[in-house]
């Protein structure tokens, strides 16, 4: 993984520290099977650091390119994330979510967090579901081959189908 997300906590002096990067395709190609085919990305982590405390705000702004569901090209998706960390030493264990930041365990002598994985899975799971161009600007040529109806046709399509005299039976009760 590259060291350029990895944030060192423990040269880290009390108060405030900023981190920025950038994070493109070559990020997401480290991680395999990723469905991200390219990035532009602005990751800042503002890290505070306290006697007892480190947490960490993180936001990640820029787009993503992934592969429409429906036509197969190319599709550019906005990102804009809020990722909010409290950072714990020692054995993980069942704790809620402090002020609705996730909980982070470290190993006790561990001197840094790769941020790495974590802003992988936050991009990776603020993408829609459903991963379509908006209508009509999927390929046309896709399109025509999968015989989807557009909007003028839709009529057309209900009178051909054989069911359609079975809900005038259910209008007339």
């Amino acid at each position: 993984m590259d060291e350029k997300f990895v944030i060192g906590l423990d040269g880290l002096k009390a108060g405030s520290s900023r981190f920025d990067w950038r994070a493109d395709g070559k990020f997401f190609g480290e991680f395999e099977n990723s469905e991200i085919l390219d990035a532009s990305l602005d990751v800042g982590a503002e890290v505070t650091k306290t006697a007892s405390f480190i947490g960490i705000d993180c936001t990640v702004k820029g787009t993503v390119t992934v592969t429409c569901d429906r036509c197969l090209a190319d599709l550019v998706l906005p990102v804009d994330e809020l990722i909010r960390l409290s950072v714990r030493y020692g054995a993980e264990s069942e704790t809620p979510d402090e002020d609705g930041r996730e909980v982070v365990f470290l190993p006790d002598r561990e001197t840094g967090l790769d941020m790495g994985q974590i802003l992988y899975d936050y991009v990776c799971t603020g993408l829609p579901l459903v991963r379509v161009h908006p209508d009509g600007a999927c390929d046309p040529e896709v399109v025509r081959y999968l015989g989807t109806p557009d909007a003028a046709s839709a009529p057309a399509a209900e009178s051909q189908n054989p069911f359609a005299s079975l809900k005038t039976l259910l209008e007339k009760k």
